[in-house]
C-alpha cells in the first residue's frame, strides 16, 4: 500500500513505524505536521490509501479525516484521552498501560479504535518507556491496524466507555502545580515518579540557589542520606544528588527557567549548570564494577560472568560529551586489560550511542573547540576498540544508535542488534562529514558502494535490512529483558566456542594487513581534515543545525529525503 505518515516530528517513534512498513512492502512517505496547507499538499502528491499519524501534537485537517482513513496512534489504553497520557501512567504509578490506534475524527482521541495493545510499565523515566515499551506496542498495534485495514472485512470499535475492556478516561494537561514536588512531605518513591513523569519534557519546575530550574531525570540512591530534604549533598559525573525525606535520588540534568525576554535555554549536566554553587559539595565517584550491584545513579557499569565482561554504558539521550567519552575509554582499557575472552558492549535498555553531545557544545564557551574536542575523544574510544586484538568485543544494541555511536558499534567484531532497534548511519543532517574511523569500518561491512548510499540518503534503517546489509551480524526479538538474556547466553557460547582461539588468531592477522595496506592513522587524519572544516570554516551549516536541534528549531518544511514514496528496502 502506499501510506503517508504525518508526524509533528521524525521522532524514534516515527522512525520506527517508518522502517517497519517499509519491511512489511509498504510504499513510505513522510510529511511534518507544519500547517493544514503542507499537509494537504502531501496528502494530494502521495494519494495515500491509508495515513497513519505516530506521534502527533495537532488536529489533521477535517477535509484530510473525512475523505480518507486516518489513523492516530495515542499511548494510552482503550478510552484514554488528552496530551498527557504516559505522564499520567507513571505519576499514578500504573502497573501496566496500553497503545491505541484510533481513527481521527472533530474530537481529539474520541475515533474508533483499530487496534489496541497493553505493556507493562518499568520503573524507568517517561523517555525510555516511549522507546521501549511503548514502541514496541506501538508498532504491534499499528500493524495489526494496517492488515485489518488491508483485509477489509473489520470494523473497528466505537469508543464506548460501557465496555469491561474501556478503562481509560478523558486527562487534562498535566501542569507544573500537579507535577511539583514538596520536598518536605514527598518520599523517595513520589519524587521518582515525578522526575520520571516529566524527564525528557516538559521537566519538573523546582527552585536551587535562588533560581528556577526544570529537573530532568531521576535516579535512586541507595546509600546516601541528607538531614534536610532537598538540599544537594553530593555530585558524581555532572549529575547532582538531593536529599529526600527517606533517602535521596539523583538528577543529571537541568535547564534553568528562561527569564522574560532572555534567551532560550536547553539542558544541561546539572553540576555544569550550577557549577558557582558547588564548591563545598562534594564529589561521590562510583567505579563501574561497584556500580554494578548497587541501585545508584552511574553512566557506566561492569560486571563478568565467567569468561565475558559485561561493559554498560547508558547516556542521556545516548549523546556523549568530551568528558563522558574520556570516562568510558578508561572503563574499556580496564575491562580490555580484565582476563576475559569476550567483551560486550552496551546498556542493557534503551540507546546504544548516538556520538558527540550537541548540547554540551552548544554550552560550550567556544563551540567549535568543543565539537573539536568531543570528536576527537570519540576517535581515541573506538580506536581502543579497533585495536583490541586479544579478545573478541560485541556490540549489544538494546536500543537506537546514530551517526558516531553506531561507527563505535561497528568497530566492534560483532554486532547484535535487537529487532526493535533503528539505526541511523549518517551525519550529514547535521552538516558533517563525520568521524570515529567509519572510511575504514563502514565500507569494510557493506561495500563502498552501500557505504556511500547509507550515508548520503540519511534514512533510518530496521535492524532486519541492516542484518541483510551487514550492518550488523545477528538480530534477536523480545523486549530489552529478553534481549540482554538472549545476549548473555550468546556472549558465553561465544567464549566456550572452540573456533576462538582460531578466531583471534585471525583477527590479529587481518588487523596488521589492513594496517599495513592503509593505517588507522590514515583515516583519522582525512575523516579529521574535513570536520576540522565542518567546524571552524565560514558558511558551513554545522553550528546553524546544531543551535536548531538544541533549541528545537521546527523547520519550515519537510525535508526532501523524506517526501516521496520509498519502495521496499534491498
Amino acid at each position: 500500500m502506499r501510506v503517508l505518515l504525518i508526524a509533528t516530528a521524525f521522532n524514534s517513534l516515527t522512525q520506527r513505524v517508518h522502517t517497519e512498513l517499509r519491511e512489511c512492502g509498504h510504499e513510505v512517505a513522510v510529511q511534518l505536521a507544519l500547517g493544514d496547507e503542507p499537509v494537504r499538499a502531501a496528502v494530494a502528491r502521495t494519494d495515500p490509501e491509508l495515513i497513519i499519524c505516530p506521534m502527533l501534537t495537532k488536529a489533521i485537517p477535517r477535509d484530510v479525516w473525512s475523505t480518507r482513513t486516518v489513523l492516530i496512534v495515542h499511548p494510552g489504553p482503550k478510552g484514554d484521552r488528552g496530551p498527557s497520557s504516559l505522564d499520567w501512567a507513571i505519576t499514578e504509578g500504573a502497573e501496566r498501560w496500553g497503545v491505541t490506534v484510533l481513527q481521527a475524527v472533530e474530537e481529539m482521541d474520541a475515533g474508533d479504535i483499530w487496534a489496541s495493545v497493553d505493556f507493562p510499565v518499568r520503573a524507568c523515566g517517561k523517555s525510555e518507556l516511549y522507546r521501549g515499551e511503548v514502541a514496541d506496542a506501538a508498532v504491534e498495534a499499528v500493524l495489526l491496524a494496517v492488515s485489518r485495514f488491508e483485509g477489509g472485512l473489520f470494523t473497528p470499535e466505537p469508543l464506548d466507555y460501557d465496555r469491561p475492556d474501556v478503562g481509560g478516561r478523558l486527562r487534562p494537561f498535566l501542569k507544573q502545580e500537579a507535577r511539583r514536588i514538596d520536598w518536605e512531605a514527598d518520599d523517595t518513591a513520589t519524587v521518582l515518579r515525578k522526575l520520571r513523569a516529566g524527564d525528557s519534557q516538559p521537566g519538573v519546575l523546582d527552585e536551587l540557589y535562588g533560581r528556577e530550574y526544570f529537573l530532568h531525570g531521576g535516579h535512586p540512591e541507595d546509600e546516601l542520606r541528607g538531614a534536610r530534604p532537598g538540599a544537594v549533598i553530593a555530585q558524581r559525573d555532572g549529575a547532582i544528588c538531593r536529599a529526600t525525606t527517606d533517602g535521596a535520588v539523583w538528577i543529571p540534568q537541568l535547564r534553568p527557567r528562561r527569564t522574560p525576554g532572555g534567551p532560550a535555554t536547553f539542558k544541561l549536566p546539572a553540576a555544569t549548570v550550577l557549577a558557582d554553587h558547588l564548591h563545598r559539595v562534594r564529589e561521590v565517584p562510583v567505579t563501574p564494577a561497584s556500580a554494578a550491584g548497587r541501585d545508584t545513579w552511574a553512566e557506566i557499569r561492569y560486571h563478568e560472568r565467567e569468561d565475558v565482561g559485561f561493559l554498560e554504558f547508558s547516556f542521556a539521550g545516548g549523546a556523549m560529551s568530551t568528558e563522558q567519552c574520556r570516562r568510558l575509554l578508561a572503563a574499556y582499557r580496564e575491562a580490555a586489560d580484565r582476563p576475559t575472552s569476550v567483551l560486550v558492549l552496551g546498556a542493557a535498555r534503551d540507546f546504544f550511542s548516538n556520538g558527540i553531545h550537541l548540547n554540551v557544545i552548544e554550552g560550550a564557551s567556544f563551540p567549535a573547540l568543543e565539537s573539536w574536542e568531543n570528536i576527537n575523544a570519540m576517535d581515541d574510544l573506538v580506536e581502543a576498540v579497533l585495536t583490541t586484538t586479544d579478545k573478541l568485543t560485541v556490540a549489544a544494541l538494546a536500543g537506537n544508535a546514530a551517526a558516531g555511536g553506531l561507527m563505535l558499534a561497528i568497530a566492534a567484531d560483532e554486532v547484535w542488534c535487537r529487532e526493535s532497534a533503528v539505526l541511523n548511519p549518517h551525519y550529514r543532517l547535521m552538516g558533517l562529514y563525520g568521524s570515529e574511523y567509519w572510511t575504514y569500518t563502514l565500507p569494510r561491512r557493506v561495500g563502498a558502494e552501500q557505504a556511500e548510499q547509507l550515508t548520503t540518503q540519511t534514512l533510518p534503517v530496521g535492524a532486519a535490512r541492516a542484518e541483510r546489509l551487514g550492518l550488523v551480524d545477528r538480530t534477536a526479538g523480545g523486549g530489552a529483558a529478553e534481549f540482554r538474556g538472549w545476549v548473555e547466553r550468546e556472549a558465553a557460547a561465544l567464549a566456550g566456542s572452540p573456533e576462538l582461539t582460531g578466531r583471534l588468531v585471525e583477527k590479529k592477522r587481518r588487523r596488521a594487513e589492513d594496517e599495513e595496506a592503509r593505517p588507522l592513522a590514515d583515516h583519522r587524519t582525512e575523516e579529521l581534515r574535513r570536520m576540522h572544516r565542518n567546524f571552524y570554516r565560514e558558511g558551513e551549516p554545522y553550528h546553524r543545525l546544531r543551535r536548531d536541534f538544541v533549541h528545537k528549531v521546527c523547520p519550515v518544511a519537510t525535508p526532501e529525503h523524506l517526501t516521496g514514496l520509498l519502495g521496499r528496502p534491498d
